[in-house]
């Protein structure tokens, strides 16, 4: 009889410090391990976005990073790493690619403490503020709790300690709310109650049973003391060497290695094929005003280049993001060599292989603006870069980081020609299958000379009175597997690109180049003249729809209407209209989960009506169309490659042009 007595505290004895020793850990290792672990792996990408944001903020849309709004990198973020450019990065965050946590995720989670042990699950007491501070009132009987039935696994438990030491306190409504959280301070002041309770009423016997068995356990605590330690050490030496505690440092670095070639000399709308492939010069004859047309007889060498962008996704509230992308780069594609004036960067260039800026080898700011919510649907961001591609013509399979890669196959040719602007863009979630974008942006582009462009930030042109655009954008996602897009731009285009004539002289100005969609190349009054600011109306609808796991298709159609007001009095006004088009299939984790496949036939820029009025961009008539392939082949979380293949029939809009085919290995890098 006295040995089962005995017994029973000692039980409890035993209960309580390996209790304390097991409550502690859980409250204090989860949370230090995941630091530990997190300084001795990479830091995944939000945008990809990206990261993207971080694109992951994320992409698939991976959850980004990104802080990528997008990923990120992820995160992104993702993704982005989108983030990371969801053109992302450039599309920017997207409809991408690696399932990585949003850059807002990541950021709101990195101080989330919620998750490192569930004290309701404790048999020892519960406790808030008002137990502390002496208004709980003292219970003796377990019945005196009234939501404490005898049916409760914990039931006997209570009564125990309540009948023998007296260490429980209910709430004063009569409650113990057994299944409610409990703070560490709770549990301490719980604990400490017990312990006192036990050393009051225990016998000497009892206390040697204790003091006995923290001797046999001696290595095992001083195991645990170590554990916490160490891990309390380095968890000190990882906060000391963070890079920030509001803002997430990820990035994607390219190269780019290919070369392209002809089985013939190339017709290229240009005064001086020996410009720089960037400013060829659109000129008409001064007797015939037919544009003037050069032949190119050079095949393109072997190229290597690299692109590089850095993310920084800070969030102040967990629920915003202030994202800054900067760019570094020395990539020239090599079918840049046979473009018309106002064609460069388009057919047959990978999207990825380019400067990043004005100039090689220079940083700059790609992406700069603040993303908030207003309410629960609602999301606004503001900025005087914003990315449009993050927000507007994505496709599940043409994202350029995983999907169809060239210029003309990522994005639709003829929608927006604001790639990055200042403005703001409101994005509204209507239900899970309707979500609706509105954005206006003046331009100001980081790869644009600031003489003749960024012009929402020169006082004497501003945000509304030069180039800008107004878009509106309809997604509706039947299924998860199914997507349509309705997207309409109205565009305001400065007339500042140069016409010259046979001898170099400039006659007047157009509009083309970088800023010109929906037209392709160089646009004047027909003569070589200049014509006023022109106002231009696009129209476009894409869709992708993952029919298996293993196979799905996607298409884009465009068309779009520039309109001429010639400056010389007399010259007729008019038109260009043109249309686009593209058709693919995709074949999702060939060869490897995550691989991608995309099969692509577009036709860039095909003119309807109005070819007299361009001076460069109209060719013979003909009709140019391409055929593209892409695989884009993960190697890890981190590294991929991506081979591409593209065919470029009737260039520069020539019927009478060779094919031009181009090769291109992208080596692709997240971190």
């Amino acid at each position: 009889m006295h040995n089962h007595l005995l017994m029973r505290p000692t039980k409890l004895a035993v209960s309580l410090v390996i209790g304390l020793c097991s409550v502690s850990l859980s409250f204090l290792l989860p949370g230090l391990e995941q630091a530990a672990i997190a300084d001795d792996l990479p830091v995944p990408d939000p945008q990809t976005d990206a990261l993207v944001l971080d694109d992951r903020l994320s992409s698939d849309p991976s959850t980004v990073p990104d802080l990528t709004l997008e990923e990120t990198v992820a995160e992104a973020p993702q993704e982005a790493i989108a983030p990371l450019n969801a053109a992302p990065l450039d599309t920017a965050v997207s409809e991408t690619s690696a399932a990585l946590d949003t850059p807002e995720e990541i950021i709101s989670n990195a101080e989330d403490f919620s998750n490192l042990g569930d004290a309701s699950s404790l048999s020892v007491v519960e406790l808030d503020p008002a137990v502390l501070n002496g208004s709980m009132a003292t219970v003796t009987s377990v019945n005196q709790l009234s939501d404490v039935q005898p049916t409760d696994w914990a039931y006997q438990a209570l009564s125990s300690l309540i009948d023998r030491y007296g260490c429980i306190a209910g709430y004063p409504d009569g409650t113990f709310r057994g299944n409610a959280p409990m703070s560490r301070y709770e549990f301490a002041a719980g604990l400490n109650a017990c312990l006192d309770g036990f050393a009051a009423s225990a016998s000497p016997d009892d206390l040697g049973t204790v003091d006995q068995l923290v001797q046999d356990f001696s290595a095992e605590l001083a195991d645990i003391r170590n554990r916490v330690d160490n891990l309390d050490a380095r968890l000190a030496a990882l906060e000391g060497a963070q890079f920030s505690t509001t803002t997430k440092l990820s990035g994607l670095a390219f190269f780019h290695f290919g070369t392209a070639g002809s089985n013939g000399g190339v017709l290229a709308e240009t005064s001086n094929p020996d410009a720089p492939l960037n400013i060829r010069p659109a000129a008409r004859n001064s007797l015939t005003n037919r544009p003037i047309v050069s032949r190119i007889d050079e095949n393109p060498q072997f190229t290597l280049g690299y692109l590089v962008w850095l993310n920084l996704a800070t969030s102040f509230t967990g629920n915003d993001l202030l994202f800054t992308q900067l760019a570094v780069g020395n990539g020239d594609s090599p079918a840049n060599l046979f473009v018309s004036s106002g064609l460069y960067n388009t057919y047959g260039v990978p999207f990825t292989d380019q400067s990043g800026g004005v100039n090689d080898n220079e940083f700059v700011v790609r992406e700069l603006f603040y993303d908030f919510p207003v309410g629960d649907s609602i999301r606004i961001a503001v900025g005087p870069r914003i990315n449009w591609y993050r927000y507007f013509d994505g496709n599940a399979y043409t994202f350029f980081l995983t999907g169809a890669s060239s210029f003309n196959s990522s994005g639709g040719t003829q929608l927006n020609a604001i790639d990055r602007g200042a403005g703001a863009v409101v994005r509204w979630d209507i239900n899970n299958q309707l979500g609706l974008n509105i954005g206006y942006l003046g331009e100001n582009t980081e790869f644009l000379p600031n003489a003749f462009f960024n012009t929402a930030t020169d006082p004497s042109r501003g945000l509304f009175n030069a180039s800008n655009t107004f878009t509106a954008g309809l997604t509706y996602s039947p299924s998860s597997r199914t997507n349509f897009r309705f997207t309409y731009t109205r565009s305001f285009l400065l007339a500042n690109a140069a016409i010259r004539d046979e001898n170099g002289t400039i006659t007047g100005f157009g509009v083309g180049g970088a800023v010109s969609e929906p037209i392709y190349g160089v646009a004047d009054d027909g003569f070589g003249g200049s014509i006023n600011n022109a106002s231009a109306d696009t129209y476009s609808v894409n869709f992708d729809w993952r029919i298996t796991n293993r196979f799905g298709i996607f298409s884009r159609y465009s068309y779009g209407s520039l309109y001429v007001n010639p400056v010389q009095a007399g010259r007729g006004r008019g038109s260009i209209d043109a249309q686009s088009f593209q058709a693919g299939l995709a074949f999702p984790d060939l060869g490897k989960d995550g691989a991608l496949l995309t099969l692509s036939y577009l036709i860039p820029f095909s003119i309807l009506d109005g070819r007299e009025f361009l001076a460069s961009g109209g060719g013979d008539g003909g009709i140019q169309y391409e055929f593209e392939a892409t695989y884009f082949y993960p190697l890890g979380n981190n590294i991929s490659l991506a081979p591409a293949f593209y065919i470029i029939a009737n260039p520069n809009n020539f019927d009478s042009n060779p094919t031009i085919w181009v090769g291109n290995l992208r080596m692709q890098y997240a971190f």
